[in-house]
């Protein structure tokens, strides 16, 4: 049975599993411009009881957000995993973060959501689905049981204290280009993204395009948009919706939405609209 032990460092507590491969893990985001960074810190115990630390800071994105950045240290994390000097001799992989999205969602992406062609139980496309699909098939070729373990951000583990730190430099240094391409327009509305903000009644609605994302696995296109001015109760609500239609970040367009509130979709591009 493997045993968690509590070790004192420099005043602060650190959670490890003997007789296992733990890794901390950390995904950092910035805005203005927005940038992310990827961190991992493996640490084992040695025949002594002492601990034995790896620490590597990969290249971060561009254009990153902070879901992206948990998922990719995640993966980064398993991806040495399966290299690790200890890999044989360890019964079990500990991958600590302290992301709570990775936490509460990877069964659902290894037993649900391929299942349901990575969309949830309202048909709604899921998110970072190539990044989770990675993660997925990690976690199966590792040799060892991969079990995760939420730890709070910035709390007295001084693990990941250390590897938020890292994290944070990454995000600092030399990027990668962003995991996808999302093409960005500067919001005109007063008003802040608010999901289900414009109700889907099979309607014809007049927008503005704010961002423009393809998600390759669903082959669909997530746009966040605002309602134009003067153009009914909703205008200027700024929400999701997804498309099989390809539309472009900062036109206007006339459009007629679906019913569905739990997977709102454009589902007829009537006009593209002249811009003012």
């Amino acid at each position: 049975m493997l045993q968690a032990i509590s070790l004192q460092i420099h005043a602060c507590t650190a959670m490890v599993y003997e007789n296992a491969l733990n890794i901390y893990t950390d995904g950092s985001s910035y805005s203005r411009p927005r940038r992310g960074g990827i961190a991992i810190r493996c640490v084992t115990i040695d025949e002594k009881g002492h601990e034995v630390v790896k620490d590597d800071v990969f290249a971060g994105h561009e254009g990153a957000t902070n879901n992206e950045m948990e998922l990719m240290a995640c993966i980064k994390a398993l991806e040495c995993a399966e290299d690790h000097e200890s890999i044989h001799r360890v019964e079990r992989v500990y991958v600590f973060t302290d992301s709570m999205y990775v936490t509460e969602n990877v069964r659902r992406a290894i037993f649900e959501w391929p299942k349901a062609k990575w969309r949830n139980r309202y048909g709604r496309p899921i998110d970072n689905a190539a990044l989770w699909k990675v993660l997925v098939s990690l976690i199966k070729k590792v040799p060892k049981r991969v079990e995760f373990k939420w730890v709070k951000g910035h709390s007295r583990d001084s693990h990941n204290r250390a590897v938020d730190k890292l994290a944070k430099q990454s995000a600092k240094g030399v990027l990668n280009p962003p995991v996808k391409v999302t093409t960005v327009r500067r919001k005109i509305s007063p008003h802040s993204v608010q999901v289900g903000s414009v109700p889907m009644r099979g309607q014809t609605l007049a927008i503005r395009i704010i961002t423009d994302t393809y998600m390759r696995v669903q082959k669909v296109y997530k746009y966040k948009y605002e309602v134009l001015p003067d153009s009914g109760e909703h205008a200027d609500n700024v929400d999701l919706i997804y498309s099989r239609h390809c539309l472009r970040a900062g036109h206007h367009y006339e459009v007629r939405v679906n019913e569905d509130a739990g997977n709102p979709q454009i589902i007829e591009v009537l006009q593209e609209l002249e811009r003012n």
